[in-house]
Protein backbone atom coordinates (compact mmCIF):
# COMPACT_ATOMS: atom_id res chain seq x y z
CA UNK A 1 0.00 0.00 0.00
CA UNK A 2 1.02 3.30 -0.79
CA UNK A 3 2.35 5.80 2.21
CA UNK A 4 0.21 9.45 2.81
CA UNK A 5 1.33 12.34 4.34
CA UNK A 6 -0.87 15.08 4.60
CA UNK A 7 0.71 18.85 5.52
CA UNK A 8 -0.42 22.84 5.92
CA UNK A 9 -3.23 22.75 7.91
CA UNK A 10 -3.63 25.41 10.35
CA UNK A 11 -6.00 28.02 12.05
CA UNK A 12 -7.14 30.86 9.51
CA UNK A 13 -10.09 33.68 9.56
CA UNK A 14 -12.79 33.10 7.42
CA UNK A 15 -12.28 34.23 3.66
CA UNK A 16 -8.65 33.29 4.15
CA UNK A 17 -6.87 30.53 1.93
CA UNK A 18 -4.71 27.15 2.62
CA UNK A 19 -2.79 25.22 0.38
CA UNK A 20 -2.72 21.23 1.74
CA UNK A 21 -0.22 18.83 0.42
CA UNK A 22 -0.43 15.16 0.51
CA UNK A 23 3.34 13.16 -0.15
CA UNK A 24 3.04 9.99 -1.42
CA UNK A 25 5.17 6.86 -1.06
CA UNK A 26 5.71 4.23 -3.50
CA UNK A 27 5.30 3.61 -7.25
CA UNK A 28 3.00 4.35 -9.78
CA UNK A 29 2.02 7.66 -8.48
CA UNK A 30 1.34 9.00 -12.07
CA UNK A 31 -1.40 6.29 -12.69
CA UNK A 32 -3.09 6.36 -9.11
CA UNK A 33 -5.96 8.04 -8.52
CA UNK A 34 -5.98 10.43 -5.08
CA UNK A 35 -8.26 12.50 -2.89
CA UNK A 36 -9.20 14.64 -0.07
CA UNK A 37 -11.81 14.30 2.23
CA UNK A 38 -12.85 15.88 5.76
CA UNK A 39 -14.58 14.69 8.67
CA UNK A 40 -15.82 17.26 11.24
CA UNK A 41 -16.77 16.72 14.56
CA UNK A 42 -20.37 14.97 15.02
CA UNK A 43 -20.05 14.09 11.45
CA UNK A 44 -19.44 11.50 8.94
CA UNK A 45 -16.36 11.69 6.61
CA UNK A 46 -16.90 13.19 3.25
CA UNK A 47 -15.62 13.64 -0.08
CA UNK A 48 -13.68 16.94 -0.60
CA UNK A 49 -12.04 16.14 -4.22
CA UNK A 50 -10.53 13.94 -6.51
CA UNK A 51 -7.78 14.23 -8.95
CA UNK A 52 -7.56 11.23 -11.61
CA UNK A 53 -4.68 10.09 -13.48
CA UNK A 54 -5.56 11.72 -16.69
CA UNK A 55 -6.18 14.78 -14.99
CA UNK A 56 -10.20 14.67 -14.27
CA UNK A 57 -11.15 16.41 -11.04
CA UNK A 58 -14.45 15.71 -9.20
CA UNK A 59 -15.83 18.11 -6.18
CA UNK A 60 -17.96 17.73 -3.35
CA UNK A 61 -21.16 20.09 -3.87
CA UNK A 62 -19.95 22.30 -0.72
CA UNK A 63 -16.12 23.35 -2.34
CA UNK A 64 -16.99 23.93 -5.94
CA UNK A 65 -15.56 27.12 -7.32
CA UNK A 66 -13.75 27.45 -3.71
CA UNK A 67 -11.02 24.63 -3.84
CA UNK A 68 -9.04 23.61 -6.87
CA UNK A 69 -7.25 19.65 -6.50
CA UNK A 70 -3.99 19.55 -8.63
CA UNK A 71 -1.27 17.05 -8.46
CA UNK A 72 2.73 16.86 -9.24
CA UNK A 73 3.52 13.53 -10.72
CA UNK A 74 7.87 14.68 -10.57
CA UNK A 75 6.89 15.41 -6.95
CA UNK A 76 4.47 12.62 -6.30
CA UNK A 77 2.33 15.17 -4.32
CA UNK A 78 -0.99 16.59 -4.82
CA UNK A 79 -2.38 19.95 -3.68
CA UNK A 80 -5.98 20.95 -2.43
CA UNK A 81 -6.15 24.95 -2.61
CA UNK A 82 -8.51 26.14 -0.51
CA UNK A 83 -10.08 29.82 -1.07
CA UNK A 84 -12.89 31.85 0.32
CA UNK A 85 -12.81 29.32 3.52
CA UNK A 86 -16.02 29.38 5.76
CA UNK A 87 -16.00 28.34 9.22
CA UNK A 88 -18.20 25.11 8.01
CA UNK A 89 -14.77 23.91 6.18
CA UNK A 90 -13.08 23.16 9.72
CA UNK A 91 -12.81 19.24 9.62
CA UNK A 92 -9.82 17.23 9.94
CA UNK A 93 -8.61 16.67 6.10
CA UNK A 94 -7.43 13.36 5.12
CA UNK A 95 -5.50 12.37 1.81
CA UNK A 96 -6.84 9.19 0.02
CA UNK A 97 -5.58 6.82 -2.55
CA UNK A 98 -8.37 5.44 -4.41
CA UNK A 99 -6.48 2.66 -5.98
CA UNK A 100 -5.47 0.68 -2.75
CA UNK A 101 -7.92 2.19 -0.08
CA UNK A 102 -4.85 4.28 1.89
CA UNK A 103 -5.18 7.20 4.07
CA UNK A 104 -3.22 9.62 5.31
CA UNK A 105 -3.11 10.74 9.09
CA UNK A 106 -4.84 13.68 8.49
CA UNK A 107 -4.11 17.72 8.96
CA UNK A 108 -6.31 19.96 11.37
CA UNK A 109 -7.96 23.05 9.15
CA UNK A 110 -10.09 25.68 11.19
CA UNK A 111 -11.58 28.65 10.35
CA UNK A 112 -12.59 31.10 12.87
CA UNK A 113 -15.53 33.67 12.06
Amino acid sequence: QVQLAESGGGLVQAGGSLRLSCVASGRFFSARALGWYRQAPGKERELVAQIFSGGTTNYGNSVKGRFTISRDNAKKTVYLQMNSLKPEDTAIYYCHSVNDGSWGQGTQVTVSS
